[in-house]
């Protein structure tokens, strides 16, 4: 009998350890941020984003789209255009990672309210991320709003 208690002891202090243990997380991958598209079918052009930490930058950090007005937006671009263009087509002396391609964007044709918050918040994210700056501007860089 007394060999049966220490038995029983010995699988309850067995079953307390194990029920302890910590089990493994089920979701252990990290999700792929989605791209960010900026597309306007009338006039049939499309944006794809791919830079990591967009997505997280526009959901939280960036104004309401009705904070800025279309026109401020437009204007925006056209300079963060004109200056990433030219940075896009100066690879030897800028980094040709960040400034992959050029941006055909025309200050003539309206692209929406959408399509230049996004645009505009990309630039600005742009800036804090690598930071430069697209406003023609010199000096430190501060905090982009």
């Amino acid at each position: 009998m007394k060999y049966l208690f220490q038995f029983l002891r010995l699988i309850i202090v067995g079953l307390l350890i194990i029920s302890c243990s910590s089990s493994p997380l089920k979701n252990s991958r990290k999700q792929k941020e989605k791209p960010v598209v900026i597309a306007n079918d009338s006039l049939e052009y499309e944006i794809i984003i791919l830079d990591i930490g967009f997505t997280l930058y526009l959901n939280t950090i960036a104004r309401p789209m009705n904070y800025y007005s279309k026109n401020y937006l437009e204007n925006k671009n056209a300079i963060y255009v004109i200056n990433w263009n030219m940075r896009a087509l100066n690879p030897s002396r800028f980094d040709s990672s960040i400034y992959e391609n050029v941006i055909e964007y025309n200050s003539q044709v309206n692209y929406g309210l959408e399509v230049n918050y996004k645009l505009f918040n990309y630039f600005q994210f742009a800036q804090q991320k690598y930071k430069m700056r697209l406003d023609g501007g010199t000096g430190p860089l501060g905090k982009i709003r």
